[in-house]
């Protein structure tokens, strides 16, 4: 019996949205794409020629009966406003991280997605990546005894970045600074590899909010920046399961620092950084400190594999089962950060609300290209 294929649709055709388009148009036999939707028609226009799909209103794919996924790329402060409308609408919702500004508002939209019985999800989707599902299966397998630490950081230049890209202005604005943009990856990869958090506190900031824009291609430039998001956090966390865990995202420094590592009584885990699919794991296993590279026990092994998680939520649908990239697990990701910079704010520790399952691990195997989407029929 031939498999039928699930249709989706993707608003918002900036420049994340090539790269989902690519990959859902290429990878995965489950996904048929319909069309794309843009408020710049030039951009839907553009995106719709080159991957040979319809471009769209964001009306037309909301009234469309036959499209079951929206794939929602906007802008941060767009997302809460899309994903709803798509949801009334009866869509399916995968949403770019994070799923909105406020934590009132991502609650409403996982309250609206359960009531009307639909999947929303939240990226990112690195954590399905060959890497990263190796490492769960290292820790699952009891190969660093039983974890008691984690650690995670990003430290990145945002502000140099000015200087030669015309456009990161959402990543100084509510909902797009460094522990959105980019904390939902290590936080995401953290809980699919040890579990939910139950307690979390630590430090905020926003440093140098009235930078100037120095990239002279920038209509901003010379202006200050206006930047009205937190910069810089360092965040401690307390795991269901007893684990300590410490982070640390800052967008205020020069090159890149990434990566995470895991503290077992048997050995130590050192996994990549989760802003990609692929990356070197290596394991310390005592009563040697020597670090050995890891083979992988995973497909999914090139560096992007943007819309995994889009994918995942057409089997899950398929299949009648949870799609891995849960709203629930990005709600609780998103409250992880929320409540960090409230207690910051208050001077007290956050115990958390919203909490969600673990996700499940993809089976083991099915590492050739081709193979690889029998991992998501499960």
């Amino acid at each position: 019996m031939a498999l039928e294929k699930t249709k989706i649709a993707l608003i918002g055709s900036g420049c994340i949205s090539e790269t989902y388009l690519r990959n859902m148009t290429t990878r995965w036999n489950i996904l048929e794409v319909v069309g794309c939707s843009d408020l710049i028609e030039e951009r839907s226009a553009h995106r719709a020629e080159q991957f040979g799909i319809r471009q769209m209103t964001n009306e037309e794919i909301l009234n469309d009966p036959e499209i079951k996924i929206v794939v929602n790329t906007t802008y941060p402060t767009a997302h809460y406003e899309v994903s709803k409308a798509a949801l009334l609408a009866g869509k399916n919702v995968h949403c770019e991280k994070m799923m909105a500004v406020t934590l009132e508002e991502g609650e409403e939209l996982i309250a609206l997605a359960e009531q009307k019985g639909l999947k929303f999800g939240v990226a990112p989707d690195t954590f399905l990546g060959a890497s990263h599902q190796t490492a769960r299966r290292i820790i699952d397998s009891g190969w660093i005894g039983e974890p008691f630490m984690v650690q995670a950081r990003v430290v990145r230049g945002y502000h140099p970045l000015m200087e030669r890209m015309e456009d990161l202005s959402f990543v100084f604005k509510k909902g797009g600074g460094i522990p959105f943009d980019m904390g939902g990856y290590y936080l995401h990869d953290m809980i699919q590899l040890l579990g939910p958090v139950k307690r979390c506190g630590g430090f905020v900031q926003t440093r140098h909010p009235d930078r100037l824009c120095l990239n002279t291609k920038n209509p901003m430039y010379g202006k200050p920046l206006d930047i009205c998001t937190p910069n810089a956090l360092v965040g401690a966390l307390e795991f269901e399961n007893g684990v300590l865990g410490s982070i640390a995202f800052c967008s205020e420094g020069f090159g890149e620092y990434a990566g995470i590592e895991v503290y077992g009584t048997e050995g130590t885990l050192f996994v990549p950084d989760p802003n990609w699919f692929n990356g070197d794991v290596y394991l310390a296993r005592k009563p040697s400190d020597e670090k050995f590279l890891v083979p992988y026990t995973h497909g999914y092994t090139a560096q992007c594999c943007r819309g995994l998680g889009v994918a995942d939520m057409a089997w899950a649908l398929h299949n009648g089962r949870d799609n891995r990239t849960s709203g629930r697990l990005g709600l609780h990701v998103f409250e992880i950060v929320h409540g960090i910079w409230r207690g910051a704010q208050e001077g007290k520790l956050h115990e958390m609300k919203h909490m969600c399952k673990q996700p499940a691990a993809l089976p083991a195997g099915f590492t050739l290209p081709g193979e690889e989407e029998r991992a998501l029929d499960n």
